[in-house]
């Protein structure tokens, strides 16, 4: 093999380290003669280049083998799913058959690649999880977990080689579909680990200012925060080597990700989040003991440090689905700091690191059998016809994140539900047909509404009745994926049945009188009319909303007119064509330079200005400007990513743009002067309007401003920070 032709010197160097590390970490696994066997295969392949760098430059080599290190190392993926993973690439581009793979790997593994053929030709065609794709790619998932778990890992290969995409577009748009899709599946099959580097990597690229401004702060106080973990973790180890416990403890700072979401809801500076960090036991316990281990320790923890009750979460009594176990308690500990310790074993502990392979193992299972309860939901969702890509990301999302609840029938089997889930969701549960027909329920012993939310530990008896059907109401209180897709599965097929009545009812009178209504003069007319859909229209026939008589006089009105004048929406033309040029060409927005015929405004939600971060949004009203970490951009980014476009400023910002500072402050009057006196000496700076509230205390104003960058907007905040009696300043929105 000529290497040199393939990798630069570091990159050979760090395929081999990577190529040799994969196969120690695989080698229990493998079959004697499984190596010799890809290296027959592989050498005429690397030859063709199939393996040629991309259009970013990433070797396409040693971006498989790193995707393969992460698959076993970080996911625990065994032989079958790496072979895949290894040879799939020479497939896809023909290099090698899948008769061939067969052949030498028999069919496991060629069955394997042949799905991963699959979702690679989805993010061929478009890649935005938004699209019509979406729908496939889903169903690919849900016709194998490893699938996902591949993706998973060939997702965090990449983020980990962001700073090696060229194109910013690609590099956004990589990380956006990261968080949207690739972080809450990690998370429900309990990759935890990745989903937190997943989630660190976006913010990374998709907020880099916040991203190192906390990253630089955790620099800051990594001496304090190491010195108090000490303070913590050494009377702690003394009490459980007393109690003759063999462990390990860890002291872990939180995800920059998670640091920013509670400066973010808490509205506060980072010196305001105190706890920054977890404490981890994890305990050398035979299998008979682990429970009672995790429990002494519990009340060994307890008893030094006075626990918070609504912060515990006991997973060691009943697991989640995905094969977490865990105790998590939140304790009091010195200088009056909370701290959230995890207990669990080690067996434990490698199910929290790498998930479901990990439960897999432990269970005695094959990976190949292997598949997680919520794929029978994801299936269940999917099989729903008329389902919109957005609803289906809403649908996973929610029931991806949510926290379970754990009820049971009156026979006593246990049932896990999404928690706020309802007797419905329950009866939805049991069986689609139950749930159907359920009128109410018995919680504990006492008749309940279908609508009465369970908690843990409720024992539910349903009621049903044979003269209930689906309502549409129901949809605003069941809480699970399950139940929402039946319900919709059920009000669907009960419109089409009225639509198509309401069709029959509109012929038959148009016949009765004698009157025919060209199918295009039809279509215009209940566009014309306001309705989205044709089922919408013949719906509001059936409920009477609509008078057909009525109906039938302006179509037969309207085919006259037509007759002289085609009626047409001058708007909407123009603005499809519009969002459809600049996503094609993918044109620079250049912002403040002679954009001659280009209509465009500053959003309102996020007020950017000169240096902020920006992307455009084609509108019906032309294209609005937000800035990249924009309260709306994720919805925008997920919804309509279509109509985003990239957007740059140049010049030297000359305008002037608003902008609001929330100011909290000691309540002083003479502190509010200097504030205003800062402000009005600041070049190019003018103040505009100003709110004070004042409560126990303290002021909390907004101050309205004009001014021309970024730049001298940090400079300003620097000097209102040196105030006294400023306690903290914040830009809104």
């Amino acid at each position: 093999m000529n290497t040199e032709r393939f990798f630069t010197e570091e990159e050979k160097r760090l395929f081999f380290s990577k190529y040799r590390e994969l196969f120690n970490a695989l080698s229990e696994g493998l079959e004697k003669d499984d190596i010799p066997k890809i290296r027959q295969l592989l050498k005429p392949v690397v030859a063709m280049e199939c393996y040629g760098r991309d259009r970013n430059g990433i070797n396409g080599l040693l971006r498989n083998v790193e995707t393969a290190l992460i698959a076993t190392k970080d996911v625990g993926l065994k032989r079958t799913s790496v072979l895949a993973l290894i040879l799939y690439r020479p497939v896809l581009k023909k290099a090698v058959t899948i008769e061939e793979v067969e052949k030498v790997f028999h069919s496991d593994v060629s069955l394997m690649i042949n799905r991963l053929l699959k979702t690679s030709d989805l993010y061929a065609h478009n890649t935005a999880i938004n699209s019509e794709n979406f729908h496939r790619l889903l169903f690919s998932f849900a016709e194998d977990v490893r699938v996902i778990l591949i993706m998973i890992a060939d997702r965090l290969c990449m983020m980990r080689m962001g700073k090696e995409i060229v194109d910013e577009k690609d590099r956004v748009r990589l990380a956006t579909e990261a968080s949207y899709l690739y972080v809450p599946l990690a998370h429900r099959l309990g990759l935890y680990k990745i989903k937190s580097e997943l989630e660190d990597l976006a913010l990374k690229y998709l907020d880099p200012k916040q991203y190192y401004y906390i990253k630089d702060k955790l620099n800051e106080t990594k001496r304090s925060r190491d010195e108090y973990i000490e303070n913590f973790v050494g009377p702690v180890k003394r009490k459980l080597e007393e109690a003759g416990l063999a462990f390990e403890i860890k002291g872990r700072t939180k995800s920059i990700h998670s640091i920013n979401n509670k400066i973010k809801k808490q509205k506060v500076e980072f010196e305001g989040i105190y706890d920054l960090f977890a404490i981890r036991i994890v305990l050398d316990s035979p299998a008979t003991k682990e429970r009672s281990d995790c429990w002494q320790t519990f009340s060994i923890i307890t008893d030094m440090y006075q626990p918070n009750p609504k912060r515990m979460r006991d997973w060691l009594s009943v697991p989640k689905n995905n094969g977490y176990e865990s105790l998590h308690i939140t304790v009091l500990g010195p200088q009056k700091r909370w701290v959230e310790v995890q207990i669990r074993t080690q067996r434990m502990d490698e199910i929290a690191e790498k998930g479901l392979a990990a439960h897999w193992k432990y269970k005695g299972g094959q990976e190949e059998h292997g598949l997680d309860e919520f794929l029978a939901d994801v299936r269940a969702v999917l099989e729903i016809q008329g389902s919109t890509p957005m609803d289906l990301m809403k649908e996973f999302k929610m029931e991806l994140y949510q926290d379970e609840i754990y009820v049971f029938t009156p026979n006593g089997d246990l049932i896990k539900l999404t928690k706020g889930a309802t007797v419905l969701d329950f009866a939805f549960a049991i069986h689609s047909r139950i749930g159907s027909r359920c009128v109410s329920g018995k919680v504990n012993g006492k008749n309940v509404p279908i609508k009465y939310v369970l908690n843990n530990g409720d024992t539910i008896e349903v009621i049903t009745s044979p003269a209930q059907t689906p309502k549409r109401d129901w949809l605003s209180f069941v809480a699970t994926s399950k139940a929402r897709a039946k319900i919709k599965q059920a009000l669907r097929e009960e419109y089409a049945k009225n639509a198509d009545l309401a069709k029959e009812q509109l012929q038959r009178r148009m016949k009765n009188r004698k009157i025919e209504v060209d199918d295009a003069i039809l279509m215009r007319y209940i566009k014309k009319k306001g309705y989205k859909t044709v089922t919408d229209f013949y719906l509001d026939i059936a409920d009477e909303k609509l008078d057909i008589n009525t109906v039938i006089d302006e179509c037969v009105e309207q085919d006259q007119n037509s007759e002289h004048t085609e009626i047409r929406s001058a708007e909407e033309y123009v603005a499809n064509i519009e969002a459809k040029e600049l996503s094609t060409h993918q044109d620079i927005l250049l912002i403040d330079r002679n954009l001659t015929g280009i209509d465009y405004k500053l959003a309102k939600c996020c007020n950017p200005i000169y240096g902020d971060s920006v992307f455009g949004f084609v509108s019906t009203q032309g294209i609005k400007i937000h800035r990249m970490n924009c309260p709306n951009a994720p919805e925008m980014r997920t919804r309509f990513g279509y109509r985003i476009i990239p957007a740059e400023w140049s010049g030297k910002g000359t305008s002037g743009y608003t902008v609001s500072l929330r100011i909290v402050g000691n309540d002083d009057i003479s502190i509010v002067t200097n504030i205003t006196s800062v402000i009005s000496k600041e070049n190019r700076v003018s103040l505009r309007s100003i709110n004070i509230d004042s409560v126990d205390g303290l002021f909390q104003g907004t101050f309205t401003i004009i001014i021309p960058d970024t730049s001298t907007l940090t400079v300003l905040i620097k000097k209102l920070q040196a105030v006294k009696g400023v306690k903290s300043i914040n830009r809104i929105n």
